[in-house]
């Protein structure tokens, strides 16, 4: 079971905190709590996953031997972080302890056989497209926030990607508001599938702003994997029927407002100044006569507030939810954004002032009559 090898402190670090976000806290299966480290020479490979999720990487390392085994990730993780100089070695004997070793310090720990962690699905059977890191990243940070947070549709706790004829749209869905991400994309095969938030996030974390920088996808049945730069993500695909997205948004609208979001955002953030768990009171917005009003009454206060918007259509008064509209218009990361609405009893849509680059729904909160 003999092996050892000598490595960077800093590129060990960085490969562990990236790999163990996929290590679940606890575990019924005790060697998932743990960092798999499987050594071939000069390269070491690190593995952390929950059966849902799971991150590899690989690092170089000077050594000539090849053994695997797994060690607490928890516990290796800040062992690692809080070793005194840059170079660390790590030796792990046939009674499978292991010897961390950095300048002064030396830790002994247990480690575990590496044949009682599962084996990850292979990801290179199944198609795989490619597309640039910022593009991808971008995508899902704006759209991450309207996905589901309780499973009572399991479904809409992931976001679906759904490409045809080079349109890639990416939706997420809560039942209250829908955000959808448009790109043209080189791929011409034609994809629909759902992934869970929680991997998408973890992906936008290691996703670079570099537009040379690419990301390739490969999906299979049942799962997906991201290659991005050092690193692969598997995740489980979310099995089901996602919401027919495409009928749920209005092709026409009666009202249009034409307003500057950041000015929104922030009257929508003196709103939530009186807005708590106990009150949750909507946000009254009148669309008239070139002006939006808006007002929020709740047990702790109220609140008057006007603003200008270049307006079309009849006038609207309309509730809404204060934070799911706010988030929107945030995520729109647009600095002038057009409102479309049909009505106070229909959802308002978001879109750019040019192109489809993304379309974002909220329905509307009843308001008591006065």
């Amino acid at each position: 079971y003999k092996m050892k090898f000598i490595c960077k402190q800093a590129e060990i670090n960085e490969a562990l905190a990236n790999v163990s976000r996929a290590v679940p806290p606890k575990s019924t299966i005790s060697a998932l709590e743990g960092v798999k480290l499987y050594l071939n020479r000069t390269v070491l490979e690190l593995t952390g996953y929950d059966l849902e999720l799971g991150i590899q990487t690989k690092i170089k390392v000077q050594s000539d031997d090849v053994g695997e085994c797994i060690l607490n990730s928890r516990l290796f993780n800040e062992i690692i972080r809080k070793m005194p100089s840059e170079t660390i070695e790590v030796e792990v004997d046939e009674n499978l302890t292991a010897t961390i070793k950095s300048s002064s310090a030396e830790y002994k720990i247990l480690a575990m056989p590496a044949d009682e962690y599962p084996s990850i699905p292979d990801h290179d059977t199944g198609d795989n497209f490619t597309v640039r890191q910022p593009m991808l990243k971008n995508m899902i940070n704006e759209t991450i926030f309207a996905v589901a947070v309780a499973d009572n549709k399991p479904i809409l706790m992931g976001e679906l990607f759904d490409i045809i004829d080079h349109n890639f749209n990416l939706v997420a869905i809560d039942g209250y508001r829908l955000a959808v991400r448009s790109e043209n994309i080189e791929s011409d095969d034609h994809y629909n599938f759902v992934v869970k938030a929680k991997a998408l996030s973890e992906v936008s974390k290691l996703l670079k702003d570099d537009e040379n920088e690419s990301v390739t996808m490969h999906v299979s049945k049942k799962h997906i994997t991201f290659e991005i730069g050092k690193y692969m993500v598997l995740s489980r695909l979310l099995e089901g029927e996602f919401h027919n997205y495409k009928g749920s948004i209005p092709e026409k609208h009666s009202t249009e407002i034409i307003i500057n979001a950041r000015e929104l955002i922030a009257c929508l953030d003196r709103c939530m100044l009186l807005i708590n768990e106990k009150s949750k009171a909507p946000v009254k917005c009148l669309f008239k006569d070139g002006k939006v009003k808006i007002s929020c009454s709740s047990a702790l206060g109220k609140l008057n507030d006007e603003m200008e918007a270049d307006m079309s259509g009849p006038p609207v008064e309309i509730g809404f939810n204060c934070r799911y509209l706010s988030e929107a218009l945030k995520a729109s990361e647009s600095d002038k954004v057009r409102l479309q609405l049909n009505g106070g009893l229909s959802p308002m849509k978001i879109v750019p002032m040019e192109g489809n680059a993304y379309t974002f729904l909220v329905l509307p909160m009843r308001l008591k009559s006065e």
